[in-house]
């Protein structure tokens, strides 16, 4: 049954990742003196028109600064809104082509708007020269429905028809897999359902004046929700592991070097292979995958590589939730059997006053050495001062539960909202996905072989298996050291041991993301 269902899921990634587009942006602008002209400078469709009173333009109307006037989309799938920058009347419309899904020639005038300083209209209404009759009701309701924008659309662009209707079938398939089989629910479920709104056709809510856009804009365009994140999972981790085994750090570090590797394999897949254009921003991007950090990932997108956020998040965001079925092969691979039941020793009690300096030092430090990765280290050190303090709980329990939860489910439905098929599917995402499959199982090995190394210096022997904690999974990859560890020794716990490595990871993921924006900003 497992293979079957994964073949499946492999099925459908081959299926649509095969179809390949480009983006290019293309200049759009209008000029004139006093009446203003506007004109498609090359060969466009048009995909939306705007509406007066309920009713399409005419000859006579008046535009006021700021009134949308038409959605189009070019033959490179960009959508290019046009929206009116005086006020004035309609002295000229070309009504056969200003109508929605109509192809446009380059070099046709639409509209021409008379400027106009004062205007005037009256609550009067004109009656309406065209009498309604059944088939225009008919014909109107049917081009309004999104199965006729699927069909139409699909012979103008493939990713208008048959790419939605793929994307669509993306999300259904992210929230099963957040709600069947319990992969990231929190943000699997928000992610696919963004997904589907984006691209369902004709609603436009990821277009300019949709809430979801809103979402994009305000929250992740910003970087202010992947920082709250970071501040209430500061809030929910308890440092002491780290601070009573303090050689753990060495793990968490390790781990980030599938980070590196992976940017040197973004560079290389640029230069190899045709249909994939990585610049060294987008390549950094990509590496942060390996650090299995969706907040850190986001948050670094939004800054280098923000045509990729929705293919970086979703790697990210998947990679984390398959833990527990990539990593145990790996962790097994690469230790023996006798490795895998190494006891470790008590670790010891860190009183309250470490708990407390550490944040503070830890921020310091940050400031003096890395400032560009001060917002993550800032906001994640920051709840746990609130958490680790003690006297405002009401402040941390808030950053830990109903804070974060509600910046997750708009951070979902932001990251979703980029998932829209003209700018998803295409062979650079295919890479993406690979790359952070490579990223990922890469930093994996590289923690359990740094314990490995460790122990040979070592008197104080370490499980390697602990070292495949250092991704900044938190806790699910130090569940999995534990549950591999009690496969080989029922009775040899290593969660509270892995959790120095898991969350010295979080960490060693936010300096990483510093240090590739200190780099390429």
């Amino acid at each position: 049954m497992k293979t079957v269902y994964i073949s499946t899921i492999s099925f459908l990634f081959i299926v649509f990742f095969a179809l390949v587009s480009t983006v290019k942006a293309q200049e759009f602008f209008t000029t004139s003196r006093n009446t203003i002209i506007l004109t498609v400078p090359t060969s466009i469709t048009l995909v939306n028109v705007s509406l007066k009173d309920g009713a399409k333009l005419k000859v006579g109307d008046k535009i006021r600064e700021g009134d949308f006037l038409a959605l189009f989309v070019d033959q490179n799938h960009n959508k290019i809104t046009v929206t009116s920058g005086i006020s004035g009347e309609i002295t000229y419309i070309n009504e056969t082509l200003y109508r929605i899904y109509r192809p446009i020639p380059a070099g046709t005038t639409l509209l021409k708007i008379e400027k106009q300083d004062i205007i005037i209209q009256s609550t009067e209404t004109e009656k309406d020269a065209d009498e309604l009759s059944f088939t225009k009701v008919f014909k109107n309701l049917l081009e309004s429905t999104g199965l006729y924008a699927l069909i139409f659309d699909n012979a103008i662009d493939w990713t208008e028809g048959v790419g939605r209707v793929l994307m669509i079938s993306v999300g259904l398939l992210l929230i099963y897999l957040g709600i069947s089989k319990q992969f990231e629910p929190l943000l699997l479920i928000p992610i696919g359902m963004g997904a589907i709104l984006c691209n369902i056709p004709l609603a436009f809510i990821n277009d300019e004046g949709g809430i979801i856009r809103y979402v994009y804009d305000v929250g992740i365009k910003t970087s202010i929700f992947p920082l709250i994140i970071f501040m209430g999972v500061g809030a929910m981790t308890d440092f002491g592991p780290l601070l009573a085994n303090p050689r753990t750090t060495l793990l968490g570090a390790a781990a980030q070097f599938g980070i590196f590797s992976t940017l040197i394999g973004a560079i290389l897949l640029d230069k190899y292979i045709p249909g994939i254009d990585f610049s060294l921003k987008d390549a950094s991007s990509i590496a942060i995958i390996g650090g299995a950090d969706g907040p850190t990932s986001i948050f670094l997108a939004t800054k280098l590589s923000p045509r990729l956020l929705g293919s970086i998040a979703v790697a990210a965001y998947s990679y984390m939730a398959l833990v527990p079925i990539i990593q145990p092969p790996i962790m097994k691979l690469l230790t023996t059997k006798s490795e895998r039941k190494i006891r470790m020793s008590q670790l010891r009690y860190v009183s309250q006053r470490e708990k407390i300096i550490f944040p503070i030092v830890v921020i310091v430090l940050c400031a003096l050495l890395l400032p560009s990765a001060a917002p993550l280290i800032g906001f994640l050190m920051f709840g746990n001062l609130m958490r680790e303090s003690g006297v405002v709980k009401r402040l941390s329990d808030t950053s830990q539960n109903a804070l974060i939860n509600i910046v997750t489910i708009f951070l979902g439905l932001g990251v979703g909202s980029k998932l829209s098929a003209d700018k998803f599917l295409n062979l650079e995402t295919l890479g993406i996905i690979v790359l952070g499959l490579f990223a990922f199982s890469f930093g994996t090995a590289a923690g359990v072989i740094m314990a490995k190394i460790m122990n040979l210096f070592s008197t104080s022997k370490i499980n390697p298996l602990i070292g495949s904690a250092g991704v900044s999974a938190v806790p699910m990859a130090a569940r999995v050291s534990n549950k591999v560890g009690l496969d080989e020794d029922p009775h040899n716990f290593l969660l509270m041991h892995a959790m120095g490595p898991n969350v010295a990871g979080v960490i060693g993921s936010a300096v990483a993301a510093g240090v590739l924006l200190a780099v390429f900003t």
